[in-house]
Formats: structure tokens, sequence, C-alpha cells
């Protein structure tokens, strides 16, 4: 069955017929593109991960004007736009609006960057953004959460816009039987720059002592640096990467937005299509929530039920970024001997057995905590690197951004689930054990809904040739 095609739209490829082989990369552009996730990381890290959430909080607790030592905010509100929001809650609605967002931007910003040969210069346009909303943090001080809220919501959603375009380059890098290996890379040099970062920015908060106005300060700094970081590697990319030819577009009048918009449309009535592109998009949604609830919830877990300090908290975070490029690098070859397929299955196995060895862990113990974060880490660079590579050959020739689009929302947009799921079973339970093993429920769905795809059938439908190992 070929996709639908009208007068002003150039044909794909008919389903079940490879399409054209990919030109060989040169290491150079390989290198570059590897060093964009090397960039963005330490958005992820530094900001996200560690820094922003207690910063802005306190921001926000000194807007309610909040008393005593630990700020109790009882019965103080803030009012943004006229919502009357606690303090303690402002931080998450923020993340939540940012992801909302990017939910109805982020397929657009596929379709735009199909359209175009100019991805670089979408890729520094919004990477730039990102950044320099990012950097805008060092000026965050006082009582200003209004500002605060705006630059994350700006940045978070300029980096899930270069991520879509970044991953578009994939397809153009290498041929089925070398994504693996190329996606790996990326991911596990990307985990060793947001941990580096992580490193010395963690160092610098431990020396600023006990003095609270330097503690600000260097948090402040730390949240900058990430901008800093951000845009000063970005520039290999940009000098490295070569622009690919867009082809299989809509062709249409007017400016390249509306284009974007109507090509977006086209699409998404084409989805029908392929449904096996879209199943497995579905159990990637499944078992990403999962990961993404155990990165979310780890730490809570750890300091309320585990009763572990801050110092062992982030010594695991640590432990995660670095183990992570050693998961991603070793699973790149075990899924060269047996297929990315097979290896992702067997990385849902393992997120099974380590977040039900989570209900065993002892109470106030740090050392099998760390452990676990190491092996944690080792299976999560797995997981995320392999599962891009095998999205990308599930991608019909001319889509790779619209389809990331739709990638990048099923890691951003979805990870409600899980919390949900976690929380829910808390507060029926009024036990984190009975919450941290519901999790597990999203890799048992997971890894049975991939093992019944037929990953090969599924390639050769969206017109791509399989690799000889799945």
């Amino acid at each position: 069955m070929k996709p639908v095609s009208s007068p002003t739209t150039d044909a794909v490829a008919p389903s079940g017929e490879p399409a054209a082989p990919v030109p060989p990369s040169t290491r150079r552009e390989r290198v570059g593109w590897y060093f964009y996730d090397w960039a963005n990381s330490a958005f992820s890290t530094t900001v996200i991960a560690v820094f922003l959430s207690p910063y802005l909080t306190d921001i926000a607790k000194h807007a309610a004007d909040c008393a005593g030592d630990n700020q109790s905010c009882d019965g103080k509100l803030l009012h943004p736009l006229g919502i009357p929001v606690a303090p303690d809650s402002f931080y998450p609605y923020v993340l939540s609006l940012s992801v909302i967002l990017q939910v109805l931007v982020l397929p657009v910003v596929g379709a735009l960057t199909d359209r175009t040969h100019q991805r670089r210069r979408l890729l520094a346009l919004f990477a730039y953004i990102g950044a320099a909303a990012t950097i805008g943090f060092f000026f965050l001080t006082g009582s200003n959460y209004l500002l605060g809220g705006a630059l994350f919501v700006v940045a978070n959603l300029a980096f899930g816009a270069s991520v879509v375009v970044y991953n578009s380059f994939l397809p153009s890098l290498g041929g089925p039987d070398d994504r693996d290996r190329i996606s790996s890379i990326g991911w596990g040099i990307g985990y060793v720059g947001g941990g580096l970062l992580l490193l010395i920015n963690l160092v610098a908060y431990l020396l600023a002592g006990d003095d609270t106005d330097t503690q600000l300060l260097v948090a402040r700094a730390s949240l900058a640096s990430a901008g800093v970081w951000w845009a000063i590697f970005t520039s290999m990319p940009l000098a490295m990467l070569k622009d690919p030819q867009p082809h299989h577009v809509l062709r249409t009048t007017g400016s390249a937005l509306t284009g974007g918009f109507k090509q977006l449309g086209q699409t998404l009535r084409g989805l029908r299509l392929f449904p096996l592109t879209l199943v497995f998009l579905v159990i990637y949604l499944i078992y990403n929530d999962g990961v993404q609830t155990v990165i979310g919830v780890a730490s809570q877990y750890a300091a309320e039920y585990l009763k572990l300090d801050t110092g062992v908290r982030s010594t695991t975070i640590l432990i995660v970024q670095f183990t992570a490029f050693l998961g991603a690098v070793i699973t790149a070859r075990i899924a060269r001997a047996i297929g990315a397929r097979k290896t992702v299955l067997g990385s849902l196995v393992l997120w099974a057995i380590i977040v039900g060895a989570a209900y065993f862990l002892p109470v106030g113990k740090g050392l099998p905590f760390l452990i676990l974060g190491a092996a944690l880490g080792t299976v999560l660079g797995c997981t995320q690197a392999l599962t891009r590579s095998l999205y990308s050959q599930l991608i019909p020739d001319g889509k790779e951004g619209e389809y990331f689009g739709f990638y990048e929302i099923s890691d951003k947009g979805t990870s409600w689930i899980g919390p949900l799921v976690f929380g829910l079973s808390f507060q029926l339970t009024n036990s984190y054990q009975t919450a941290i093993i519901s999790i597990v429920a999203f890799f048992v769905i997971g890894f049975f809904g991939l093992l019944f795809i037929p990953m090969r059938r599924a390639i050769i439908a969206a017109g791509n040739t399989p690799p000889h190992k799945l």
C-alpha cells in the first residue's frame, strides 16, 4: 500500500520497498552530532535534576513572604495571573506548563525541520534561545518567581525543540546496521558531559560552606553555567554537521511555518498507513514512562523512605551519569551481536529487577543505594540509546523531523502516568515500598508489547531496509 499522495505532494517510497541507501557520513559529521548531546545534557542534569527545583521554590517562598527557619508556608499563597498557587507547587506547575507547550509545539517543529535544508540554523536557533534563557537564571534573585518560571518555560521548550532537530540527523548519519552504535555513542557522550559539569557545580556548592548568601550565588552561577556550556559546545555540531536535503515533503505556497502546519496535518492523516510504527510509539510511551518515573521519584524514595542525606543522593546522581555512558557503549556492542530489539528487551527485564530490588533496600544504608544507582545508570544508557536507533528504522523517508517530534512528546509529554500510579499507590497503602514496586508494571507491559511487534515487517512497511540483526 502506498501512502496517500496528492498533486502537491512528492511520493514517498512504497511500503515494502527499501529506501535508497544512506550515503556514508564522515567521522567529522558524526563527532559533531555526538557533541550536541554533550552540550545540551548540562541543562538536564544541572538545571532540571539538581539545582532549579529547590532554588525556584525558595524564590517562590520569598515572594509569598513565608516565615520561620524552614520557611513554613502554611496559608501563604502566590497569585500568578490571579491564580492561587502554593509556593511549593509553583515549580511543578511550571514544569507541567512547559510539557504541555512541548506537546503542542514539537510536532510543528518536526514538520518545519523536514521542510528546510537549513537544519543547522534551526538547531542553532533553538539551542541558543534555550542557552540564553538558562544563562538568565544568574539574574534570578529576591522574590521574582515569575521571571524564573518564564525563563524555565522558554528554556525547556527550546531544549525539546532542539532535540527534535538533533534527532532528525540520525538517519542520515548511518545505515540500518550502524545506527545502534551511533545513537549509543551520542547518548554516552551526553551523559559524560552532563555529569562532568554537574560534578564541577556540586564541588563548588560544597566549597561554599554554610554561608547562605554564598550558597545562593553558587546556585545561580551553576544554573547559568549550564547555559554557557550549552552555548559553547553547540558550536561544534553547527560547524561539523551537514544539512540533509529535504525530500518527500508537502509543497505549498506561503511561509515555512504555515507549510509546517500543513505538512503536520498530512502526516497525522497518513500515520494510519504505518500502524506498526504507531504501536511501537505507544509501547515506548509505556516503558519510557516507567523509566522517567524511576528517575523522578528515586530521590524522594531515598530521602523519605531510606532516610539518606543529600550527599548520598547527589553522589548517586553522578554515578548514574557516568555508568550510563558505560551502559550505552557496552550495549551497543551487544546490540551489534544479537540485535537492538533483543537488547532492549533484556534491558526491560533488568529494569524490572532493579526496581524490584529497591523494595528490599535497607533504611539508612547508603552503599546499597549507590550500587543500585550504578546498575540503574548502566541499563538507562542501554534503553534510551537503542530505543532511539530502533525508532529511526520505523520512520518513513523524509519524515524524520515530524516523527521525532512525536517521539520527543512521548518522552516529555506523557511522564505523568507513572508518577500518578506511584502517588496513588502510596496514598492507598501509605507505603513507599508498595509505591515503588508498582512501577514494575510499566516494564512488564513494555516487554511483552515490544516482544510481539513484528519489527522486521514494521521496518519494511515504513519503506526502509532492516538491519541484519534485530
